[in-house]
């Protein structure tokens, strides 16, 4: 199936897309703190499928954290931990929540940046991937052409 990554979105610009969720595959925030040539961010993400954690899949939300002070890091854990839940579970920079609620639509992920955006003091940047969804359809849910990456086939 054909899969289709867009990138560079803003929280307002998601907000206005209308795509049906079943097809999105996975998402990722990126949350970048100024100035960005520090390269400071925290990457929350989801994978449909799960996030590979040694042997399994774990389900659930996931982050990953870059040059941030690991006193941080137990809020950030809490903050989605309060909103999503799940179990926290940890792996080199990776913090899953394991069994925590899974969102895809576009509404909720916009949301989830402008409050990660509010309580971090970072900005939000946010990638889809989508499976199986034509190129009608991406049109139809208000997704620019100008943010496509298409993904090569197999």
């Amino acid at each position: 199936m054909a899969r289709s990554r867009y990138w560079k979105i803003t929280p307002d610009e998601l907000g206005n897309f209308k795509y049906e969720q079943d097809k999105l595959l996975n998402w990722e925030i990126k949350c970048i703190r100024e100035p960005e040539s520090d390269a400071i961010f925290i990457g929350v993400f989801m994978y449909r499928d799960g996030t590979p954690y040694d042997y399994e899949s774990i389900k659930g939300i996931t982050y990953f954290h870059n040059n941030i002070s690991r006193d941080e890091l137990p809020d950030i854990t809490k903050f989605l931990q309060a909103k999503y839940g799940g179990k926290e579970m940890e792996k080199g920079e990776r913090i899953f929540l394991k069994d925590s609620k899974e969102i895809y639509s576009g509404d909720d992920l916009a949301g989830l940046a402008r409050a990660m955006e509010e309580k971090f003091s970072v900005k939000a940047i946010i990638s889809l991937e989508f499976e199986g969804i034509t190129h009608d359809e991406l049109k139809k849910a208000g997704l620019p052409e100008a943010k496509l990456l298409p993904i090569p086939g197999k």
